[in-house]
């Protein structure tokens, strides 16, 4: 397994703690890359830029993804193009959301 996918498999386990759903899932991650000297870059963003959790979710990134082998540094950036909207969660994200509304 490449370690981009190791990766995102480790980004599975980060939770936008509002939501409660994970930021892969969410559409939330939208680049992952690994130079040779084991710098991961992770470009993602937030549902919204305001998001008061935005240090708590940028700081799990880090921490999961310096877990990876073969990773020595997670690089993480924010960034807000394109603009994250609900159409870029998969449909898992979408059913564990409705389940949460319905046991409201």
């Amino acid at each position: 397994m490449k370690t981009e996918d190791r990766i995102l498999t480790a980004l599975e386990e980060v939770l936008d703690p509002e939501v409660g759903v994970n930021i892969v899932d969410l559409g939330l991650v939208y680049d992952v890359t690994v130079n040779a000297s084991g710098t991961a870059t992770i470009k993602m963003t937030l549902t919204i830029p305001e998001c008061p959790l935005a240090d708590q979710i940028v700081s799990d990134v880090k921490a999961a993804v310096e877990q990876v082998e073969g990773v020595n540094k997670a690089d993480v950036q924010l960034v807000w193009e394109p603009k994250w909207t609900p159409s870029k969660m998969n449909d898992l994200a979408k059913e564990q959301i409705r389940a949460r509304q319905t046991l409201v």
